[in-house]
């Protein structure tokens, strides 16, 4: 009776089958993500850089405490690339959000060379970034189509340096990003879009509603799980924009198109401050997680609501 007490169920010897099996994988994760990760914490606590003459297992030898992270309060340069983070965000993921929202709208009924059309409204998506970076740099030279096509409406010569200006270079850059990751958007809403019930559009159409109040009692609170995670993609996503930029404007003209990412490669490949670097790019994780954190408990709380 008591060998038989002290088997072990068949429960847990699956348990611990499951976790011979799978604990290569694991170790293996835990060798990807948490390795780089406590390297980037101790190389962050350190003035270790390439040029220091030691390897990095030694950069205890220059150890400074949190002297890299009290640096990012007073790095004027770093606010500023923030700010312009900021800014192209709060420009491009709203727009390619309504446009995207607006093309999921039209392609959900069906029309005339809709596959067609389709096709081509998806393959700026396909574009390398920086495929699409040179594309614009191009469009937008003082010689460029893009003035010829002003020069054309307007009937008179013009010719704007886009990338030269400081306003206008970023404004060309956010224009790029919108016509790359707007079809994005609309694949993800349309994919929203396509999955709202249809039986309750049908019922609410004969009780009297129109397109308008469809849209906002039915539509969109059952597209509110699919808004969230599109806007959290692209956020995110958005903060981390540099192919484009870079071959756009290489951050300039000064550092007018200067964001986060081309901050954090200038002051690694040029300036080699990789401990300060690596003190700017932890700070930017936990913000982003923070922000991925807030976004999953929207979508959470959207279900529960839903449900």
């Amino acid at each position: 009776m008591e060998a038989a007490h002290n088997k072990p169920s068949p429960d847990s010897e699956s348990t611990r089958l499951g976790f011979r099996l799978t604990l290569p994988a694991q170790i293996l994760v835990l060798f990807i993500a948490v390795f780089p990760l406590l390297m980037q914490l101790y190389i962050s606590l350190t003035d270790w850089s390439p040029l220091s003459g030691i390897g990095w297992w030694s950069a205890w030898e220059l150890w400074n405490g949190f002297a890299n992270y009290s640096d990012l309060v007073s790095d004027n340069r770093l606010w500023g690339a923030l700010w312009r983070t900021f800014v192209v965000m709060i420009v491009c993921v709203p727009v390619e959000f309504l446009l995207g929202l607006a093309l999921a709208t039209l392609f959900a009924d069906d029309f005339p060379g809709k596959r067609l059309f389709y096709s081509i409204l998806l393959m700026p998506m396909m574009v390398v970034p920086a495929v699409a970076g040179y594309m614009f740099f191009m469009l937008f030279q003082s010689g460029g189509p893009v003035n010829d096509i002003l020069s054309t409406l307007t009937g008179t010569r013009i010719a704007i340096a886009w990338l030269s200006d400081p306003t206008l270079a970023l404004v060309a850059v956010m224009i790029a990003d919108i016509w790359q990751w707007t079809p994005l958007m609309f694949l993800i809403l349309l994919a929203g879009l396509v999955g709202v019930p249809q039986d309750q559009i049908k019922a609410a159409t004969l009780l009297g509603a129109n397109a308008w109040q469809r849209f906002l009692t039915i539509v969109l609170p059952k597209m509110k799980t699919i808004i969230i995670i599109a806007l959290a993609i692209r956020v995110i996503e958005n903060f981390k924009i540099f192919d484009t930029l870079y071959i756009m404007t290489g951050g300039g003209p000064g550092v007018a198109t200067e964001t986060i990412s081309v901050y954090i490669y200038k002051v690694t490949t040029q300036d080699l401050i990789w401990g300060y670097v690596a003190a700017i790019a932890l700070a930017i994780l936990i913000v982003l997680s923070f922000a991925t954190v807030f976004a999953m408990k929207r979508m959470a709380a959207a279900r529960e609501a839903r449900a």
